[in-house]
């Protein structure tokens, strides 16, 4: 391709393995591909001390990327579907989501410690309201200490004694390569992931239409069909970064089921549903899940966290 192919990230250890990921991928499919990585600092980057609730906005991960593929400066954005927000963004199109890694949360303790084993009012860091209350749903007595920072500075905190544990996505250890030090990985029935948690998406320019026949190529259709899904359920409730909100949809042998719920921050109160349909009713059976949540409160619970 004439002019070759820019992909732009976030410049953390993870952001770059995920795009590194991505690239992998494409040259796979086109060896001849020349492909430049591009960093770009976003809002969250810059003001790293600042917790998720404190930051102004939304897409605070993506809009800086965002700008950039409107600028035309980058061809392409890779992200954590999980970071995107609920609205999608005018211009702009998710030009493939590849296949998803481990959906799960895990936890990272002081001495291969399990939730359960933790020493009353232990010091658990997470960056996620989601993890918080389910984390108080199991232990109460948690003390839960927001976190923010690359994944590898939060399980350094975890060794210097900041905090007894640490909670985060799975496939993010993974990716890094921190996979060894997980000392528990959590069911998705016992802490509903994040929707599009796991999943890689590339975002670009709807006009450029030659250079998303590219991106096509690392496209996922049971993955795509499963997290747009879940992001049905996202939208519905208006859902951002203070709603403790999971979402997790498998499409398989021509069968959708998407599980969904809503918790208090506190992890006193859920609302859950599951629903399952043909595979190409992913849309319609997304849309009865959030409007069963809504029917069991749960708007009442996303309008508490606002």
């Amino acid at each position: 391709m004439h002019g070759g192919f820019v992909i732009g990230t976030r410049g953390s250890r993870l952001a770059l393995s995920q795009s590194e990921l991505i690239t992998a991928s494409l040259c796979k499919a086109f060896p001849d591909l020349a492909i430049r990585t591009q960093i770009i600092r976003t809002t969250g980057d810059r003001q790293p001390d600042l917790s998720i609730g404190e930051l102004s906005g939304v897409g605070f991960f993506v809009k800086e990327l965002e700008l950039a593929l409107h600028e035309r400066t980058i061809d392409a954005a890779v992200h954590s579907m999980k970071d995107l927000p609920s609205t999608d963004t005018a211009g702009l199109v998710i030009a493939a989501i590849a296949e998803r890694d481990d959906p799960r949360d895990a936890l990272v303790a002081r001495g291969g410690m399990t939730v359960g084993m933790l020493p009353r009012g232990a010091r658990v860091g997470t960056s996620s309201v989601r993890r918080a209350a389910c984390l108080l749903a199991m232990r109460a007595d948690l003390t839960i200490v927001p976190m923010r920072g690359n994944v590898d500075t939060r399980v350094k905190k975890v060794d210097a004694g900041e905090v007894d544990a640490v909670c985060l996505a799975a496939a993010g250890l993974r990716r890094v390569g921190l996979d060894d030090r997980i000392t528990q990985w959590f069911s998705v029935e016992e802490m509903l992931p994040a929707p599009g948690q796991g999943a890689l998406g590339v975002q670009m320019s709807e006009k450029d239409s030659r250079r998303q026949q590219v991106a096509a190529a690392v496209d996922h259709a049971p993955t795509r069909a499963a997290v747009l899904a879940e992001r049905i359920v996202l939208r519905r409730l208006d859902a951002g970064c203070s709603l403790p909100l999971g979402a997790y949809a498998v499409v398989e042998s021509d069968r959708v089921i998407i599980r969904a719920a809503v918790m208090s921050l506190d992890g006193t109160y859920s609302a859950s549903v599951e629903h399952s349909g043909l595979g190409h009713e992913w849309q319609a059976v997304a849309a009865r899940a959030a409007e069963d949540l809504l029917a069991q409160g749960a708007g009442l619970l996303a309008a508490a966290g606002r």
